[in-house]
Order: C-alpha cells, then structure tokens, then sequence
C-alpha cells in the first residue's frame, strides 16, 4: 500500500482529546486517525448507496409486492406472538423511552 504524508491541522484541545483516545484504545495517534476518517468515508459512502438505491426504487410495485406477502400461507407452529404483545408501536416506544425535543439552537451547535 502506498502511503502519503498530508499535513493536518488541528485545535490543541482536539489533538489532546486524540491523543488520550488513541492510548486508551492501545493505537498510535496515527492509526485512529486513520481508522477515524475511514470510518467517515465508509459512512458517506453507505448513505450515497442507499439515496442511489432510493432514486431507482419503484414504490408502487414495492408496495403490490408487500400486499400480497403472506397470503395463501397459514401459520405455522411458532407464528404466534407472545402473551401481552401490543403491536411494534408500543413495543419500540417502551424500549426507546420518552421522546425528547430538542431545541434548534442546541442542533445546530
């Protein structure tokens, strides 16, 4: 692999946080580095897959797809849902707890 120097500016206060990350992590300030941007690239490009994916997506025929999913198949032994089950909604509601807001100000900071 070929490597390249690139000349990195960063606040002191970042470095530092860096530096503390990178030992407890038992890595060289360089390799996070590294593993740090990436994990960025990978992240962007993952979204990009996805909204490309979108763009060609038929949601009409997803959707026919989807309302048929099921029929003319009975339930099998195990199908069932467990006592007390209340549907998805609540379920995800109860794990996830309240749902806060949160100011624009603070969002954007």
């Amino acid at each position: 692999m070929r490597r390249s120097n690139f000349a990195l500016r960063l606040q002191p206060s970042l470095l530092e946080e860096l530096r503390k990350v990178a030992e407890s992590e038992g890595v060289a300030l360089n390799q996070f580095i590294n593993v740090a941007v990436a994990e960025k690239l990978s992240a962007l490009r993952t979204e990009e897959f996805f909204l490309e994916r979108a763009r060609g997506a038929n949601r009409a025929e997803a959707l026919r797809i989807l309302q048929r999913a099921g029929k003319g198949n009975p339930p099998i032994p195990g199908d069932e849902l467990p006592p007390g089950w209340t549907g998805w909604n609540n379920r995800a509601q109860k794990k996830a707890g309240p749902k806060r807001r949160v100011a624009k100000a603070a969002r954007t900071a």
